[in-house]
């Protein structure tokens, strides 16, 4: 194994949090092979009721140590502790979801004999692993990202490598040793951060890989798909620039509150984070007023402290990116509302920006900053068309107390899922979630993810 370590600093104060293993490539394909060797031994798979007796175990360990692992979240991650504590509690029931997915699941019976060749014949089917997954995870939810891959691999009996985001790696590797606490066998999830991006590209396109689950940047996640070994299959979960409609008949004060939430949690750092809101002219100097208001109350700063609402970028040169946009947005004729500056090297102001130009980076790229843009409109249908401009289409929201407005929107909006009268950024994680068009390939959620990592093998018998 290569010697070279990874150090994990914090993104708020550059904390030493520690470190972890940079594998080169013979490490890597070594435990590659080992993970084939497990799946390839079928005698060896691991039941269904041994794995839902590991992950129940694993429940059991993760309620255990909730503090710690959301304070982890929060020192590595930047995420403020009240959400990190939310996430972890999320983490946990996403492997409860795993579970209850594995205890209920089951093939089908296949009508064949309606025809005269199949009349003295009976078929079936059952759900078996897929084979080798390969995990490459995000930073922005390091706990419950790496359960809704790792987790729903394990449960559909597949060996899995992981790969965190370096920003990130010991959440992950925390669950990792919970599982291994638990009992799972140590060829079944392998904690994998690699020496450098060449050998992660070699071991998410090796032959030796069936299922690529990938959570992360568009231009990363298609090129990967590209290169992807024949037959390797694969899901990929990109980001987008989430729109929100707002008509002339929304309740202010809860649609701000749930705005505020949707667009500044976590920073703005969430694939489905409020970015693009189309607010009815009529309305618009209301909402600004309340909007404005809320986002100043906001407090910005240690994400391990539980009155924390808004915490660092994950990196310094992030924070330069939302700045220069931001910049670039008012030289192009946006109107700031509020914010618009940085706090240190580390944080950004929540920002506010109405009516930046369509060419504008804000208007055109997925900012993953606190920052949201306000458009006026006056047509609804105008707001859709431009909601519906970009090469992205995710999670979509309309705030309206008339219900055939927000059954136009639903219909209208290019839109995986459409929230009505709650932000874009609400999850369940039983929900489907699926990015369109650029965002995304595959559908996630606890029990779509296991259903993507199993075949339904036929059986034909003959009477």
């Amino acid at each position: 194994m290569s010697s070279s370590l990874l150090k994990v600093n914090s993104p708020y104060n550059q904390d030493d949090l520690g470190s972890i293993a940079k594998m080169d490539w013979p490490t890597v394909s070594e435990k590659l092979d080992y993970a084939l060797a497990a799946f390839q031994n079928r005698q060896q798979w691991i039941p269904v009721h041994e794995r839902v007796g590991i992950l129940e175990r694993t429940t059991r360990l993760m309620m255990k140590h909730h503090a710690k692992l959301a304070l982890q979240i929060a020192k590595e991650g930047g995420k403020p502790l009240k959400d990190a504590l939310v996430e972890t509690t999320r983490a946990i029931d996403g492997v409860r979801l795993a579970i209850e997915t594995i205890r209920t699941e089951a093939g089908h019976v296949v009508p064949v004999n309606g025809t005269m060749a199949a009349a003295n014949k009976m078929a079936m089917t059952q759900l078996e692993p897929i084979g080798v997954v390969v995990a490459v995870s995000a930073f922005n939810h390091p706990l419950n990202l790496i359960v809704h891959q790792v987790a729903s691999a394990v449960a559909a009996g597949c060996p899995v490598l992981v790969k965190p985001a370096n920003d990130t790696p010991l959440s992950c590797q925390n669950f990792v040793d919970l599982l291994m606490e638990a009992g799972l066998p140590e060829a079944w999830c392998q904690c994998t951060v690699t020496q450098d991006r060449a050998v992660a590209e070699a071991l998410v396109t090796d032959p030796r890989v069936s299922f690529f689950s990938f959570i992360g940047s568009p231009g990363v996640g298609w090129g990967l798909r590209s290169k992807l070994a024949p037959g390797t299959r694969c899901s990929l979960e990109h980001g987008g620039a989430a729109p929100v409609i707002l008509n002339d008949s929304s309740n202010l004060q809860t649609t701000v509150e749930a705005i505020t939430k949707g667009g500044f949690y976590h920073a703005g750092q969430v694939c489905v984070s409020v970015q693009r809101v189309y607010v009815h002219e009529a309305i618009a100097n209301d909402f600004l007023d309340v909007f404005k208001e809320r986002a100043g109350q906001l407090k910005v700063g240690d994400p391990t402290l539980i009155e924390t609402d808004v915490g660092p970028l994950i990196r310094k040169a992030e924070v330069e990116r939302v700045d220069s946009w931001v910049k670039e947005a008012i030289e192009q004729g946006a109107d700031l509302i509020c914010g618009g500056s940085t706090i240190g090297e580390q944080c950004y102001e929540p920002t506010i920006l109405l009516n930046p130009s369509a060419e504008s980076s804000v208007s055109q790229k997925e900012i993953f900053g606190p920052v949201v843009c306000v458009y006026t409109y006056n047509s609804i249908d105008d707001a859709i068309k431009r909601a519906n401009s970009l090469p992205f289409a995710f999670q979509a929201a309309v705030f309206t107390t008339k219900l055939e407005t927000a059954m136009h929107c639903y219909k209208h909006l290019n839109a995986s899922a459409v929230m009505v009268n709650d932000h874009s950024a609400f999850r369940v994680d039983n929900m489907p979630f699926a990015g369109l068009k650029q965002s995304g390939l595959g559908v996630g959620g606890i029990q779509h993810t296991i259903r993507d990592m199993q075949i339904e093998k036929m059986l034909v018998l003959s009477m």
